[in-house]
């Protein structure tokens, strides 16, 4: 099998390759009255076992070739390369499709600047820096981290990674093989029992799960996940507003019976450190990772923000970490043969998760099932002027809810509700 582009086939003439970004960039924006139509962006994991809940075509799990591993993610509205081994030059990025060609969402960002993400998200990245995505496992996948700021800097000058988790409905119709998630270390855990774990992890399953805690996952809640604070999502289909980074450590050395290579945990570490047990330890954010409060500290339950006969929109995603608001989250509901226009403060992805209709002029649809190099109506963005200016949505059918999910870049909501572990 070749092994596939990530990029959609069926539009064939890439823009940048005519030199003719800005003008199919400014186009595409004019033509979509402030949004951009995106096209799936499918990214493979070699350790991970799909679990076969993002709608696509069953036939193109393994598109990208079985020595890549299964596709078990779609990412959204990203311009954040994944940083996966032997992958295809455009991984990880959302391409932007108009009029028969297509363009990166990282290069039509680079060419309309402010126009796309906002004056001060503009002034201080010069880019979106943010992301989410569908995660989508049969079982859990082994306890790891993201690095901070600071640690992921030292390795080719990467960024940290805050994430959030949102679980949607529409996308768990089952729970899959362990719909729980063990998050941090049990309170009172040391130092030198999460060393003796990775001094263990060539004897099979080095224990780590022993020092932790699971927490049952439900449906229509989420959690907010610092850097360094281990966890080890299990198998329900999460939608993850993050930081633009693909950085991690796994801290597991066996989960259901498969090897977690030992490069896996060292992946973002400074190659000088790859056998320093104590620097590894190290990186874990201790008081967060043994917080007797951790879930009070981290858990997220919906919050209405605005709600009458035609709609309700909720709050997924809210609060700080470490003082910032890194991204946040809301999902809009739109009952059968109504419109709303929804403002908000600043650019987002949208991902249509349920029923069909309408945003502005854009026919927007929920497919049952998707081709690997198939474009669908599922998913677009909304630049920073259009969203304050508010977007139409209509629900065209007479029977079943039109419901989307949205994420926001860094600080744009800071009028959102705050939260327990909000610091």
């Amino acid at each position: 099998m070749t092994a596939a582009t990530s990029s959609p086939t069926d539009v064939r003439e890439l823009a940048t390759q005519t030199g003719n970004v800005k003008s199919f960039a400014e186009s595409a924006l004019e033509a979509g009255g402030g949004l951009l139509r995106l096209a799936p962006c499918w990214v493979p994991r070699s350790f991970l076992q799909p679990g076969l809940r993002l709608k696509l075509d069953p036939n193109d799990t393994y598109a990208f070739g079985l020595n890549r591993g299964g596709i078990d993610e779609r990412w959204f509205a990203s311009t954040t390369e994944a940083m996966n081994d032997n992958r295809t030059d455009d991984e990880g990025l959302s391409y932007v499709v108009h009029d028969g060609q297509r363009a990166t969402l990282r290069d039509v960002v680079a060419e309309l600047g402010a126009t796309a993400v906002g004056e001060d998200i503009w002034s201080k990245y010069s880019r979106w820096p943010v992301y989410s995505k569908f995660f989508d496992n049969m079982g859990p996948i082994p306890h790891h981290m993201h690095q901070n700021a600071e640690q992921a800097a030292k390795v080719n000058n990467q960024e940290g990674k805050p994430e959030s988790y949102y679980f949607p409905p529409q996308h768990n119709p089952v729970g899959n093989n362990f719909p729980y998630t063990f998050m941090g270390l049990n309170p009172g855990t040391t130092k030198a029992q999460v060393r003796k774990c990775l001094e263990d992890w060539n004897k099979g399953d080095n224990g780590i799960l022993d020092i932790s805690q699971a927490y049952r996952l439900k449906p229509g809640t989420g959690w907010l996940i610092p850097p360094c604070v281990l966890h080890a999502p299990g198998s329900l289909c999460t939608y993850e507003p993050q930081w633009g980074s693909d950085v991690f450590g796994m801290y597991q050395s066996l989960v259901e019976g498969r090897e977690v290579p030992w490069a896996l945990l060292v992946k973002d570490v400074p190659e000088e450190y790859h056998q320093d047990i104590d620097y590894i330890v190290d990186q874990l954010d201790w008081d967060r990772n043994v917080d007797p409060d951790f879930k009070k500290n981290n858990y997220l339950e919906p919050i209405v923000d605005s709600e009458d006969e035609s709609h309700v929109d909720k709050w997924i995603v809210y609060g700080n970490i470490d003082g910032t608001q890194y991204f946040s989250a809301k999902e809009l509901t739109v009952h059968p043969g109504k419109s709303v226009t929804i403002k908000d403060k600043g650019a987002s992805g949208v991902i249509t998760v349920q029923g069909e209709g309408k945003a502005n002029d854009m026919g927007i649809s929920s497919p049952s099932m998707i081709g690997f190099h198939e474009l669908t109506s599922d998913e677009f963005y909304i630049s920073a002027a259009t969203a304050q200016a508010g977007v139409t949505y209509t629900n065209t059918s007479d029977v079943e809810p039109l419901v989307m999910l949205r994420y926001f870049g860094p600080a744009v909501n800071e009028h959102a509700p705050k939260h327990p572990g909000s610091a």
